[in-house]
């Protein structure tokens, strides 16, 4: 059975850049949203799609346009294995962008899950062997394997991802949860975002007075490829003899940089997840081992615990001047 369950993961771009790198999927990337601002949206695009991590609440939906019986052109599954929320999110996005190169293994899925309703859908994505290994291989390393305990999981704060993406002229709201998907609105002149950001700001207001943790995330085209199409566009403008030269050749300059600093970004997110998925715990082990051979771990062990007496008294005085 634990062969069989899906482990929980951070939500992070460098882990979703690669999990989706490592299914198949070629010329997509993930960025964090840290502003709904039109400027900070558009320094984006293309964007196939966003994902909306959030502490979970029941909802049926009931202020919002439920489609139990989906809609035409819509790829929906429901999600029926736990903790298997933020790819299936993910996949969801993917399977209905446009122009997105899926890969072997979300085509194949794609092509088998035409005919099939949600619940059948989401079971296949649930028992697929290469997104569940690729999901799981960025769990992180634990020293012991405890069974998962229901009474204790029903206590612990859920956390749950659902996506935004556009479908001709509509978007919707793919929460796999609900029977089906959710339209939020109709798309005009193309801009799906416009329609999204109210939609997105309305669910953090409604949960924002007791709960701030959140985490917006973008699945757009491969930052590099987007910088190196408008780098062979200005160059070809040079090669027409443009009366601007020196202003085309500052912003080949200004695309160039941005394409080294994104081949930095894809290296340390490479680094960081190196680190996730390596164990550190037969390291820590041996060497609280070897420190206490030598009698230095009391004295370690003393010092941490007066460090961290000093910083929550520091905390106290700081909280009891505020409140003066």
């Amino acid at each position: 059975k634990m062969a069989q369950s899906w482990c929980t993961i951070e939500s992070d771009p460098g882990v979703f850049t690669e999990l989706i790198q490592r299914i198949g999927v070629k010329g997509v990337q993930v960025e964090e949203v840290y502003h709904l601002s039109d400027e900070t949206l558009d320094s984006l695009k293309p964007i196939h799609g966003l994902i909306f991590l959030f502490k979970w609440v029941k909802d049926d939906a009931s202020d919002r346009k439920l489609l139990k019986d989906g809609a035409p052109g819509v790829f929906f599954a429901k999600q029926m294995v736990q903790n298997a929320c933020a790819t299936q999110a993910i996949v969801s996005v993917l399977m209905n962008a446009e122009g997105v190169e899926l890969g072997k293994e979300l085509s194949r899925i794609k092509d088998f899950a035409c005919a099939l309703d949600p619940t059948m859908i989401g079971q296949i994505i649930g028992q697929d062997t290469v997104l569940r290994e690729v999901h799981n291989s960025f769990s992180r390393p634990e020293p012991f394997m405890i069974e998962p305990d229901e009474k204790s999981s029903e206590t612990e704060d859920a956390f749950h991802f659902i996506g935004y993406v556009p479908v001709g002229n509509k978007l919707y709201e793919l929460d796999g949860l609900q029977p089906g998907p959710i339209e939020i609105g109709e798309v005009k002149d193309g801009n799906w975002l416009r329609v999204a950001k109210p939609a997105i700001e309305k669910r953090i207001q409604k949960y924002s007075q007791k709960e701030i943790r959140f985490n917006l995330l973008a699945i757009v085209k491969d930052r590099q490829e987007v910088y190196q199409e408008e780098v062979k566009k200005l160059q070809a403008s040079l090669s027409a003899g443009s009366e601007e030269e020196g202003k085309i050749k500052a912003e080949i300059a200004e695309f160039e940089q941005k394409i080294e600093q994104e081949k930095q970004k894809h290296q340390k997110w490479k680094e960081e997840n190196v680190r996730r998925k390596h164990n550190f715990i037969p390291f820590v082990f041996h060497l609280l081992k070897e420190l206490a051979a030598k009698g230095k771990l009391d004295s370690i062990v003393d010092a941490a615990q007066k460090q961290a007496e000093e910083r929550m008294d520091a905390a106290s005085k700081k909280a009891k001047q505020s409140k003066a």
